[in-house]
């Protein structure tokens, strides 16, 4: 044999130490793609049953949220109403809202609220 059939030789066990690498990696990959795909198909059936109770919670806050809503805008509407017509009042009877104010200050010195400075005095001047 002669240094051309050594190296045909040579040449030909490295093509068969290729050949079975390459095989054992397409075999490695192939599992790894086989265990993806068991992964995959597990988390979408769990995912699958979550995602339909996320659904069905949402939609029962959703009820109660609505109606909040709506109450919200009625008190919303209501208090606009009455600001509105406390103070066409207090625009239209500035001498009475006077009048009323000084009336509740004497109905809170007559409860007995603390006498202030004058009153005081008075009373300290008429013993």
């Amino acid at each position: 044999m002669g240094p051309g059939g050594i190296a045909v030789i040579i040449l030909s066990i490295s093509a068969a130490i290729i050949a079975v690498a390459i095989a054992y990696v397409v075999v490695r990959i192939g599992r790894l793609v086989d265990q993806a795909s068991k992964s995959l198909e597990e988390l979408t059936l769990e995912t699958t049953p979550l995602l339909e109770e996320v659904t069905t919670t949402v939609s029962l806050v959703n009820g109660p949220l609505h109606a909040i809503n709506k109450v919200s805008k009625n008190i919303e509407e209501v208090s606009g109403k009455i600001a509105e017509a406390t103070t066409g009042f207090a625009d239209k009877n500035s001498t009475a809202m006077k009048v009323a104010g000084g009336i509740l200050s004497v109905l809170q010195l007559s409860k007995g609220k603390a006498p202030t400075k004058r009153a005081k005095k008075r009373s300290a001047e008429q013993e």
